[in-house]
């Protein structure tokens, strides 16, 4: 192993001295006469760029690629890395900016914006991120270069370069994001189990890297460290549901919430914010209510497996709804003012930039509202249960009219892919409106309602190939209404997944191959649970 001349406490200062005394090159002799303990330095080239030598060791046999549009009838995955390669500074400096807006702090938020954008200026990020940004980044862009390319297809070659760049053996924070940005775009594609690999091999490198404690050259360094963290601790909720594998990271940490956006974006790599002395009126903590809401989706996930499998009913179906509920309205009544969900308020964070992240974190509630209290959309209106029925409308309809704001609200358009699952659930609500109500208001609003969900899903199609499968599940939803109005929003292992999956091409597997489902329907029929419209 070749020993460094200095360690990184004493490169920082400016000193000589002898070799590292411990094998891992992380502590030398005076560090160990002095009491200090070594610290890791910034990267070196710039604060994201890292040292690569390893990384280009492994991969220059690869040699260079040549064209950052993906090419179509090129049937080897490492013939297509070959011929992509990293576009100009500028047009990069656009797709980074695409980027931000419509992908960070919505999929994840793992990156500093100003000084991110200042690295890729100066030629200073690793090619494996920029390559794994570009292929979520580039189906918005209105370049030239892709106008013949349809939008869903314009990052496969920039995917397919990223991958080929992927080194396991490399367990580092850049490793790490790289992973989560590849499993975002398997996510987007659809691809689910390809998404848990990824996210699972984050998981597991920040759990190595120990990432919260790691030893850092700034508090912005120890910020993004915190924030890659609780990334991966909530994709990891949504990514080991939908292939139904135990997840990896703990569900407790003493790992510190992150602190605002605004602070935050104004931050600095030599520790500098122009908010220290001067802070925001207005506090903007939109990351960390995000992740306490994660929490409480953990949990409902969890009760509604457990729903599926016990057949919860009476007080030990109705005690966790009713805890969970009041959870999720703790989590709501401890929000200051200017953060809830109000017109007001939503076009404040607009005109600070934030206005996708405020919705990102209200679909996230809303979602989870109607997640919570989907299975008693079939009780009777005379039952108790009615009123679980009713906060799952109430959700689904905060979620549709704040989805509709922000398309109506420019810069602050929700256009990432898990909005279409979300926005089909919503309206299979609708649907379950339309159906049961004997309020021809009620009727009109839920009809008109499905006609701008499906707007809004077709938009979404163009630039993501996963609205496919979450419109196939809206079609199989349908024809299970179809087949027995009986059991329709009867909480069995189809539905569950239907709720909480990306499951595609559902329609190809009919409810009636459930094994439980004979027995779920005989029960519908005794249940109070059930309803009896005869609409279809």
């Amino acid at each position: 192993m070749r020993r460094p001349s200095a360690c990184s406490t004493c490169r920082a200062r400016r000193r000589k001295c002898n070799y590292p005394t411990v094998r891992d090159a992380t502590v030398c002799e005076y560090c160990l006469k002095k009491g200090l303990r070594c610290i890791q330095g910034p990267p070196e080239g710039g604060y994201y760029a890292q040292r690569q030598a390893k990384q280009e060791g492994a991969s220059s046999h690869r040699g260079e690629l040549n064209s950052l549009q993906n090419t179509e009838n090129v049937p080897d995955p490492q013939s297509q890395a070959r011929t992509t390669k990293l576009p100009p500074i500028p047009h990069r400096l656009e797709l980074v900016g695409l980027y931000f807006d419509y992908i960070h702090d919505q999929f994840h938020s793992m990156f500093h914006r100003p000084s991110f954008t200042q690295d890729v200026a100066n030629d200073r990020i690793p090619s494996i991120i920029l390559f794994a940004m570009f292929a979520l980044s580039s189906r918005f862009s209105d370049d030239p270069t892709y106008a013949e390319t349809d939008p869903r297809d314009r990052g496969e070659g920039c995917r397919v370069a990223a991958e080929s760049l992927v080194n396991i053996r490399a367990v580092t924070p850049t490793t790490v994001q790289a992973c989560v940005l590849l499993g975002a775009y398997a996510a987007a594609s659809g691809d689910t189990d390809v998404e848990n690999l990824y996210y699972g091999l984050a998981g597991r490198m920040c759990l190595a890297l120990d990432l919260p404690n790691r030893p850092v050259a700034n508090l912005l360094e120890r910020e993004l460290n915190i924030r890659v963290w609780w990334t991966i601790c909530m994709v990891d909720v949504w990514s080991s549901t939908a292939v139904r594998l135990a997840p990896i990271m703990p569900m407790n940490s003493d790992v510190p919430l992150p602190i605002d956006e605004i602070p935050f974006s104004s931050m600095s790599v030599d520790f500098t914010s122009s908010f220290i002395n001067n802070p925001p009126t207005h506090e903007t903590p939109l990351l960390a209510e995000m992740i306490k809401l994660n929490r409480l989706l953990a949990k409902i996930v969890d009760f509604n497996s457990r729903c599926v499998v016990e057949h919860l009913e009476g007080e030990a179906l109705e005690q966790p709804v009713q805890a969970l509920s009041r959870e999720m309205q703790h989590w709501l009544d401890t929000l200051p003012p200017h953060m809830r969900d109000t017109p007001e308020n939503f076009q404040w964070f607009a005109s600070q930039g934030l206005g996708r992240f405020f919705v990102a974190v209200y679909l996230g509630y809303y979602h989870y509202g109607q997640l919570l209290n989907y299975q008693f959309l079939g009780a009777e209106a005379s039952t108790a249960t009615s009123a679980y029925a009713e906060d799952c409308k109430h959700h689904a309809i905060g979620l549709c009219e704040l989805v509709y704001r922000s398309f109506a609200t420019p810069g602050s358009e929700a256009l990432y892919s898990a909005v279409s699952h979300i926005l089909v659930i919503a309206s299979t609500v609708q649907i379950h409106t339309l159906l049961s109500s004997g309020d021809e208001r009620q009727i009109r609003k839920a009809k008109s309602r499905l006609e701008r969900n499906f707007e809004i899903l077709l938009q979404l199609r163009s630039y993501w190939p996963s609205v496919d499968s979450a419109m196939s599940r809206l079609r199989a939803f349908h024809q299970t209404c179809l087949r027995s109005n009986e059991t329709s929003f009867v909480l069995d292992r189809w539905l569950l997944r239907f709720l909480v999956q990306f499951a595609p091409h559902m329609e190809l597997e009919p409810r009636e191959n459930d094994p439980d489902y004979a027995a779920l329907l005989a029960l519908s029929k005794q249940s109070p649970l059930s309803t009896h419209s005869g609409v279809y």
